[in-house]
C-alpha cells in the first residue's frame, strides 16, 4: 500500500458561549479550531486525523509534507514515524498526523486499532475535566450537578497568582465534595502561557506546599504542578509528596518520557497521543509505566478525533483501570463542539463510555459538517507532486531524483 494523496482542511467550530482555558489565562476562547488530514491510498483507504490550532498556523504545511509522505506506505509505522520526525526538525510538531495512518491499518484490517493494539471492546469510566476556574462555590453546585449524571471522579482548575488563593480554592470545594467525588487538581503549569494574564510560574517550593495542602484535603492527584521539562525537580516533588504527582501530556513524545522514567518524575504518565509521540510512541510509555508499576491517563483535551485516539490507546491497555479524561466545561465546552465534524461522544448514566467495534480510529466524518466548518486549503497527489518537483527542479534533475530515490 502507498500514500497517493494528502489532503488539509482548517476546521473552525464556533462555540455557543465563549470558553476560558485555565490554561491561557484571561483569554476568550470562541471556537474550536484543528488542522484536519485526510490520507489517501492506492487501495481506496481513507485515514483522518487533527491536530489542535489556534488559528491557520499551520498554513505552509502542506508543501512540507508531500515531499514526505507521497509514495510512503502508511502500514509502515516507523518508517512514518521516521519520516514525521524530520519533517519536524524546522519546527513542526507533526506526530499528530501519525494516528490517521494507523486508521487506514485499522481500516484495511476492518478491525478497531485498539484491537491491532491487543485490547478489547470494555467500557471504561470517564472522569470530569473541567476547563476554566470558577469561584469555588459556583464550582461546588457544579460538581454536584454532575454527580447526579454519573460521575463520580472530577478534576479542578488552579491558576490564581498566590499560593493561599489556590490552596483555598481546593479548600472550600474539597469540604463539600470530597466525600461524595473523588477530587483531581490541574495546576497547568507544564507548559506556562501567559499571553494576557501574567500568572507566576511555581517553583519547587510552592509545588511542595501545595502538595501538602492537597494530602489535607484528600486530593487523589496533582497535574503538572512545575514545568513539564523540569526533570529534577518532578522527581523531587514526586518524592515528597504525598499525593499523586502526573504529568508529561505534551512532552515531545518517548525522547524526553524515557527521561521522565529515568528519573522517576511521576506516578502517572498522561501523554497526549497527538503532542507526545503519535500511537507509537505512547504504547511504548503504556509498556514502560506496567514494568516499572506507574500509572497511564491520557490527556485528551484536544477536539473529538484526539479524544478517539486516545480513547484507543486506554482501551488498548487491558490492564488500565483509572477513568479516561472526559473534557466538559458546560455551556462554553461541550461535546456538540467540541467533536464538531464527529458525532458527539458521550458517557451513559453511569460516567461510563461504551465501546466502540467500527473499524480504524472508530470515528466517522461527517461531510456535511466538514463543509460547514472546515476549508480544505491544500491538497497534493502524486501527478501533482512530481509536476512540482519538474517546475522547482528541471525535467532532467527530476528524473535523477526520482531514479536515486527509487534505488534505495
Amino acid at each position: 500500500m502507498k500514500i497517493t494523496a494528502i489532503e488539509l482542511y482548517h476546521v473552525s467550530v464556533p462555540l455557543k458561549e465563549i470558553f476560558w482555558p485555565t490554561w491561557i489565562p484571561g483569554y476568550p476562547q470562541t471556537h474550536n479550531r484543528f488542522t484536519l488530514i485526510k490520507i489517501c491510498t492506492d487501495e481506496g483507504i481513507e485515514g483522518y486525523s487533527a491536530g489542535s490550532a489556534m488559528g491557520t498556523e499551520r498554513q505552509g504545511l502542506g508543501d512540507l509534507l508531500g515531499g514526505y509522505l507521497i509514495g510512503s506506505d502508511p502500514t509502515d509505522i516507523d518508517r512514518i514515524q521516521n519520516l514525521l520526525k524530520q519533517a519536524g526538525f524546522l519546527g513542526w510538531r507533526n506526530f499528530w498526523i501519525e494516528p490517521a495512518c494507523w486508521d487506514i491499518i485499522g481500516k484495511k484490517e476492518n478491525k478497531p486499532v485498539y484491537e491491532l493494539l491487543g485490547g478489547k471492546a470494555r467500557p471504561v469510566p470517564v472522569y470530569l475535566s473541567t476547563g476554566e476556574m470558577h469561584d469555588p462555590v459556583k464550582r461546588i453546585d457544579e460538581l454536584l450537578a454532575m454527580k447526579e449524571k454519573g460521575y463520580k471522579t472530577a478534576k479542578l482548575r488552579v491558576k490564581n497568582p498566590t499560593l493561599e488563593e489556590d490552596i483555598r480554592h481546593i479548600e472550600v470545594i474539597s469540604k463539600a465534595v470530597g466525600d461524595q467525588m473523588v477530587l483531581g487538581v490541574d495546576a497547568n503549569q507544564g507548559w506556562l502561557v501567559s499571553i494576557v494574564d501574567r500568572i507566576p510560574a511555581w517553583d519547587l517550593e510552592r509545588a511542595k506546599e501545595f502538595a501538602t495542602a492537597c494530602h489535607h484535603n484528600n486530593i487523589e492527584w496533582i497535574e503538572e504542578p512545575l514545568d513539564s521539562r523540569d526533570y529534577d525537580g518532578n522527581a523531587a516533588l514526586k518524592k515528597f509528596s504525598k499525593v499523586k504527582i502526573s504529568g508529561a501530556e505534551l512532552n515531545y513524545g518517548w525522547d524526553e518520557i524515557k527521561i521522565m522514567f529515568e528519573k522517576d518524575c511521576f506516578d502517572v504518565y498522561q501523554p497526549d497521543a497527538m503532542f507526545a509521540g503519535g500511537i507509537a510512541q505512547v504504547m511504548k510509555v503504556i509498556e514502560t509505566c506496567k514494568e516499572k508499576k506507574r500509572l497511564y491517563s491520557p490527556h485528551t483535551w484536544t477536539n473529538g478525533i484526539g479524544f478517539y485516539v486516545n480513547w484507543n490507546l486506554v482501551l488498548a491497555d487491558t490492564t488500565n483501570k483509572k477513568p479516561l479524561e472526559f473534557p466538559l466545561e458546560e455551556p462554553s465546552w461541550i461535546p456538540e463542539q467540541r467533536e464538531g465534524i464527529i458525532d458527539p461522544v458521550l458517557p451513559d448514566s453511569d460516567g461510563m463510555l461504551q465501546p466502540f467495534k467500527r473499524p480504524g480510529l472508530g470515528f466517522e466524518i461527517d461531510k456535511r459538517l466538514l463543509k460547514k466548518y472546515g476549508k480544505r486549503f491544500f491538497k497534493i497527489t502524486e501527478t501533482g507532486l512530481k509536476l512540482k518537483v519538474i517546475r522547482e527542479k528541471g525535467i532532467k534533475e527530476a528524473l535523477k531524483l526520482k531514479a536515486r530515490k527509487e534505488g534505495n
